[in-house]
């Protein structure tokens, strides 16, 4: 997935970055503001790609690996690269919401995984510790630190909850390319894998299972569950700092729409 060696970033392509992330961010916060049962995934990928186009972007997952749409929407068992469909949200359903901005030459990556409707307990529970557990690792995401450290801070709080991590999919370093060195695994242990530098811009992203860890790569390129139990995924864009890390992507839109 990841060519090359690992890329750091001045603060001006770091600047550049930001402004991607921006527009990623509002283009989260339209789709957030439509989604509700009855809605289509094709609706809602076809407003994010007008919006992301209207404002000077390119969806950076359209034509990726030939994949055709402008978002990755995937609903319930699907853990990622679930595909645009005319088939309606459902009360009760979840659904990931994975996109990426080419502005400026910059991509920037991000995820929201959605509740529609009266949905079970235990599903708003992964949800809440899926999220929870991306901010536990970027806290990991300072200079000195290592990738493994990252790792095992989402492993660690989501691992004794009895919830599976996926294995085979992970985040990555980003930048002029959508996908870059290094790999950043959600299971891990302290103190291994790559040296965090300040100017290492990584998309970190949780993928967490409601039951076991295996998942199935579909003929169409879709992943989804083993055991077709839920699957929630939170992402956002990082920079590598000194002292705390600095989140270029935002979903200050999306809370801003859900609340209304």
């Amino acid at each position: 997935m990841a060519s090359g060696s690992i890329q750091y970033k001045t603060e001006e392509e770091i600047d550049l970055m930001r402004a991607s992330a921006q527009l990623l961010a509002k283009a989260h916060g339209e789709v957030a503001s439509m989604i509700k049962e009855g809605v289509t995934t094709r609706q809602l990928d076809k407003r994010a790609e007008e919006f992301i186009r209207d404002h000077g972007g390119v969806p950076s997952f359209k034509g990726l690996y030939d994949f055709p749409d402008s978002l990755c929407l995937s609903p319930n068992s699907v853990v990622v690269h679930g595909f645009a469909t005319d088939e309606p949200l459902k009360n009760g359903d979840i659904l990931t919401v994975d996109g990426g901005v080419l502005l400026n030459g910059f991509h920037s990556d991000s995820a929201y995984t959605y509740p529609i409707g009266e949905v079970a307990p235990e599903v708003l529970a992964l949800l809440r510790e899926t999220k929870a557990a991306l901010y536990k690792g970027i806290e990991q995401a300072v200079s000195g630190n290592r990738v493994g450290d990252i790792s095992y801070a989402i492993q660690n709080h989501v691992g004794p909850l009895g919830y599976g991590v996926v294995r085979e999919l992970v985040g990555h370093g980003l930048g002029a390319k959508l996908h870059e060195k290094p790999e950043v695994p959600n299971y891990g242990k302290r103190g291994s894998g790559p040296l965090l530098q300040t100017g290492l811009v990584i998309a970190i992203e949780p993928m967490v299972n409601l039951g076991k860890k295996e998942v199935i790569f579909e003929k169409d390129g879709s992943v989804r569950t083993k055991d077709r139990k839920p699957s929630a995924h939170f992402e956002h864009t990082v920079v590598v700092r000194k002292e705390k890390a600095e989140i270029l992507t935002s979903f200050e839109y999306i809370e801003k729409a859900l609340q209304q």
